[in-house]
């Protein structure tokens, strides 16, 4: 019989996998999980994976290493419920020919959806009338309106949630201009958008919207010459990570009033007290909420169930990691 174990500690695992996700676990084969709150040490997860075929690993679990590894020998696949991999991923976990699959796509639903709320709501300038109502007010700033018509918005990397954010804007008459290096211009059509290069998205765009990962490559990659380059009344959506944006220069625009930025994660997390994030006018803070919240969690369980299940029967896995290119994704 084939084993699982769910290796995050219960506080974690707890709000992405309910009872029935244990149950379905229960029919796939014998599980093991971890009793314990907290993030897991290397001595706990070696022991809880010493007879496992499958892991389900999620926030808080060390790094895959030759410690933990050293008795798992019937380890054929790791399933992240959680994004990234790179904290687990290892050499010793490479060397040793184990497959590992994120649930990037059930996160990126999450951020895709979130994306596209703050795309409507800065558009039609929720938030400001909002604010001019509690004050007393009806009318006023209304003229500033746009919907979701006729405007062109520029999606920044074509992953997971920015593929999921395109497929969403394909309900909308919308012009959709894609910058990814990695995306060909015929990938791109497929998809229902164009190919541009970042300065010709910036130029264009009513609404940009960023969804690259987090790498040396896109460090800052907004910043004074990039924000020079927008439009006057622009919205600007970072779902992504912080790191991708310069928050100082950032602030030095926004304190122009040449347009809005709706700011879910940034660096670090959270922002200080006295960030001027938190009192700029023409900034909308969430805090970090884009991915997967609460009840959105379970999405995470669910795909991760489907990844082994997918394994078992010798289907392709929807989210297995090339373990090879690891310094280019999220």
């Amino acid at each position: 019989m084939n084993r699982i174990a769910l290796v995050p500690g219960i506080d974690v695992w707890g709000e992405i996998f309910t009872e029935k996700h244990l149950n379905r676990l229960r029919q796939m084969g014998e599980l093991v999980v971890n009793p314990n709150p907290g993030n897991p040490d290397k001595k706990q997860i070696a022991e809880l994976i010493r007879d496992a075929d499958f892991v389900i690993t999620s926030w808080g679990c060390p790094p895959f290493d030759a410690e933990v590894l050293r008795e798992a020998k019937r380890l054929k696949l790791v399933a992240h419920a959680a994004g990234t991999v790179k904290g687990i991923v290892t050499p010793e976990l490479i060397e040793r020919g184990i497959r590992v699959s994120s649930a990037n796509d059930a996160l990126g639903v999450g951020v895709a959806e979130t994306a596209l709320g703050l795309t409507i709501t800065s558009l039609k300038r929720m938030w400001e009338l909002a604010r001019s109502t509690r004050a007393g007010y009806w009318e006023e700033g209304k003229e500033l309106i746009r919907e979701m018509f006729d405007v062109t918005i520029g999606v920044v990397g074509a992953g997971r949630a920015g593929r999921h954010y395109i497929r969403l804007l394909r309900q909308f008459e919308v012009d959709i201009l894609l910058y990814d290096p990695i995306v060909s211009s015929e990938e791109a059509a497929a998809l229902g958008c164009r190919k541009v290069e970042l300065e010709e998205l910036l130029r264009l765009s009513d609404v940009i919207s960023i969804h690259a990962p987090s790498i040396p490559e896109t460090n800052h990659m907004f910043n004074t010459k990039t924000f020079a380059l927008m439009k006057d009344d622009a919205i600007l959506i970072n779902t992504a990570r912080g790191s991708l944006v310069h928050e100082g220069q950032l602030v030095e625009e926004l304190a122009k009033g040449r347009f809005v930025a709706c700011i879910d994660v940034t660096e670090p997390e959270p922002p200080s007290p006295d960030h001027p994030f938190r009192s700029l006018p023409n900034v909308i803070l969430i805090p970090h909420i884009a991915g997967a919240v609460n009840n959105g969690k379970q999405r995470l369980a669910r795909y991760s169930i489907e990844e082994i299940r997918r394994f078992m029967a010798g289907e392709t896995l929807d989210g297995e990691v090339n373990l090879n290119n690891l310094h280019v994704i999220a």
